[in-house]
């Protein structure tokens, strides 16, 4: 099997794992940090591919017609890390726009495919996503919701990338007095 077979193959899988896991839904925000370089064998920056990045995107864009949520392709550290999300998606995150055009060598294959693939692409900043897959130690966390809990899925690598994958949940607060959950309040959860 060649590596493009084996990537959409490996992200096909985590896709699955991702179906399952019940924590995507309609609407969530899903960040995607991606170094095609490491997916392929070489250090993060140095080889990226787009030609890689197209087997990613078309998982990832099925991922996103099964369960509704909106992705955020991260770009590269030479674009600060900014993100590819559609148009929609930053008006309704109320997200601020940046006048970027992501390529390559400035913003890495992953994202500047996306550009070039999604409907209506803006670059944004900074967003607070739900969740997120980071392909190749992209650094991601500084897009994640501030308490983000480690998801430990069966698919860990795709080609030759390491993949962390990563929800968030809501801030405990109140100390020893409070209470977490509905029933244990005497609200019924139906």
């Amino acid at each position: 099997m060649d590596l493009k077979q084996q990537v959409r193959q490996d992200v096909e899988a985590l896709s699955s794992d991702w179906q399952a896991s019940g924590y995507l839904h309609a609407d969530d925000l899903f960040v995607v940090g991606c170094s095609t370089s490491e997916v392929i064998g070489e250090r993060i920056g140095t080889s990226g591919s787009e030609e890689i990045a197209a087997a990613l995107f078309a998982v990832l864009q099925a991922l996103q017609s099964k369960t509704g949520i909106a992705i955020a392709f991260q770009c590269c550290e030479h674009l600060n890390r900014a993100l590819v999300v559609e148009k929609e998606t930053m008006k309704r995150q109320r997200l601020e726009e940046v006048s970027v055009i992501p390529v390559p060598r400035a913003g890495g294959s992953m994202a500047s495919f996306a550009y070039k693939h999604m409907k209506e692409p803006v670059v944004v900043e900074a967003i607070n996503a739900d969740s997120g897959i980071d392909i190749g130690d992209t650094m991601i966390g500084m897009h994640l919701k501030p308490v983000a809990v480690p998801l430990r899925f069966a698919q860990r690598m795709i080609g030759n990338a390491r993949v962390t994958a990563a929800r968030t949940r809501p801030k405990l607060i109140g100390g020893k007095r409070a209470v977490y959950d509905q029933e244990a309040a005497g609200i019924d959860a139906d």
